[in-house]
This record gives C-alpha cells, structure tokens and sequence, in this order.
C-alpha cells in the first residue's frame, strides 16, 4: 500500500508533539506515566514553590515537587506532590517545610523524626510546618530595634528640652556661678596639695630613719638566717620527740600507781588491818606506848643497877627496880 505525503507530514507531525509534550514534562520534573513513590503536603502558604523544585533532607536532595494543586476553591490549603527519586524510610513524625532562599528558588526540607519503627509509605500525607519568610524573619528582628529607637529618640529630645531650658537667663547665671566655685574648689585643692607636699617632705627624714631601721633588721635576719635555721631544726626535733614519746603509757601507768596508792590509803584507813589499827585504834596505840616505856624502864634499870640481872663476884644488888624511866630516855606520848 502507498501512503501518501499527506499522511507522513500529519504523522510526523503528531510525533514531534507528542516528543514535545513528553519533553517539556520531564524538563518541569513529571512524566506521563505517574509511577514511583509520591507524598502529599499540605500548606496555606507555598511562597511561590514551582514544579520541579527540589525536595531535601539534611541537604541531600530526595525528590522534586511533582504537582501543586489547591484542595477546595477558597484556596485556603494548597496540595503539593512530592515525588521520590527512590525507597526511603521517613519517619512518620517527620515534618516537612518551604525554605525561601533570596539567591535561588525556593525548596522544601524535611526534618527527619525519631520514629524508628513506622515510616512514610507510598501516597501518605507528611506533616508540615510555616517557615517564616526571609522578610518576615527580619522584620520581626527589626521591629524590636525601631522599637528601642524610638524609646531613645524621645529621651533625646527630653534632654534637649531639659538643656534648653537649663540655659535660659537665670540657667547661665547659676551655670556661672558653678564654674567659679568649680574653679575655687580647685585653687583650695592646689594649696591642699602643696601642704601635703611640705608635710611629707617633712616627715621624709622619718621615714627614711624607717626603712633603714627595716634594712638593718632584715640584714640581721639574713645574718642570723644559720643560727635561726638550726633554732627551728630543734625545735622541730623537740616537737618530734614529744609525738614520739608514750604519753599514753605515762598516763596509763601513772593512773596504776595513783590506783595503788588509793588501795594502800583504803588499807590504812580500814581498821582490820595492822597499820589500820596502830592508826584509826586508839587503846592499841596506848598499849604500844606502855610497852615502849616499860622498855625503857627496863632497858634504864639494867644500866643502873646491872647486878640484879648479873652476878658479879657473887655479889647481887638488891635494890628496888626503877619504876619510872630515867629523864636522858622518858618518852612521852
């Protein structure tokens, strides 16, 4: 069968739309075919977002805006198409914003949540959130520094107010009159400051006198730094020897014979025993006495008179015993 020209250019004409159509499409970022992985946004705002514009997160591009469309004719919420260039576990709790850049359009980035077990699936809604604008963001830091102007523009002007009425006739006059008592202040200062001078000039000789008493007494203390130095080793040692020392065992002995001494006192002053009754018996302590004494006697006796107790040529003294102890021997209670 021949086919005609006619039909030829009407076919190739059909192809190179249809070849437009298709390319045009894949330049703005979609195909014919709507195939691979799609989430959906919602936003009241799209600040301007085109097709094909890119997808990021944390700066690596995930997909490109596929299609906006608005959700009702009011166009109070706006539906943007994100497609995927592949398989990526998203998190649920992921929230996605329009970042405006003054140097480039605008995009959309993801923030990544911390859900590690439920993830965005093919044609779910991610959660959004309004980024502020570029100009927003510096209006609302600008409007807080106009604001502190302002504030300080008025207080300027009260000031100048206040200066101006500080330098009316009877303002220059008082301001006068403070600047000559300024300047007399400062006279009465200068002749302060040359008494001071003189006294101290005065007392320059005392206290030159001062420090060389302080140099002589730091020169004899750098003299004597040996003698000082070997002061302090004994004293050192003597301090060592006293921790050393068995200040316990001192005490602890001392505390034995204090205990003793209490038991040989108790002993004394208990009146079963011997030195108990010679001290606390007063009829033991006369017998004692009594038998001191007649020892005595005897012992006086025997001196004056041997011949009673010896026999001495057969002679024998017959005269009576002493009954009393003689005066160079008595003892008296």
């Amino acid at each position: 069968m021949k086919i005609n020209n006619e039909t030829k250019v009407g076919a190739l004409t059909a192809l190179a739309i249809t070849m437009l159509i298709l390319g045009f499409n894949f330049l703005k970022g979609k195909s014919l075919f709507k195939t691979g992985n799609y989430l959906f946004a919602k936003y009241t705002n799209t600040k301007g977002i085109m097709v094909s514009n890119g997808v990021f997160v944390n700066g690596y591009k995930v997909g490109t805006v596929y299609e906006i469309e608005n959700s009702d004719p009011s166009l109070k919420e706006i539906i943007i198409t994100i497609k995927l260039t592949g398989d990526f576990n998203i998190p649920k709790n992921s929230v996605a914003s329009i970042k405006e850049s003054p140097l480039s359009a605008p995009s959309i980035e993801i923030a990544m949540g911390n859900d590690t077990t439920h993830f965005l699936t093919n044609g779910e809604t991610i959660a959004t959130a309004e980024n502020e604008g570029l100009l927003s963001s510096l209006s609302s830091k600008i409007a807080p520094v106009g604001d502190q102007i302002k504030v300080t523009m008025h207080s300027l002007d009260s000031l100048v107010n206040n200066v101006n009425s500080l330098l009316d006739k009877d303002g220059k006059d008082n301001l006068k009159q403070s600047i000559a008592n300024v300047n007399k202040a400062t006279a009465s200062l200068l002749v302060s400051a040359a008494s001071i001078e003189r006294m101290l000039n005065a007392q320059s000789g005392a206290i030159s006198q001062t420090m060389t008493n302080v140099n002589s007494f730091t020169k004899n203390l750098a003299s004597n730094n040996e003698k000082i130095s070997k002061t302090m080793v004994n004293l050192q040692k003597t301090t060592d020897n006293f921790a050393n020392a068995d200040i316990d065992g001192v005490i602890n002995s001392l505390k034995k014979s204090t205990n003793k001494l209490n038991d040989l006192l108790e002993k004394v002053d208990n009146k079963d025993g011997t030195i108990g009754l010679l001290m606390n018996d007063k009829a033991l302590y006369n017998n004692l006495i009594n038998a001191v004494r007649s020892a005595n006697i005897l012992m006086d006796d025997v001196k004056v008179h041997p011949r009673r107790y010896i026999n001495i040529l057969g002679r024998k003294d017959n005269s009576p015993p002493l009954t009393a102890p003689l005066n160079d021997t008595a003892t008296h209670p």
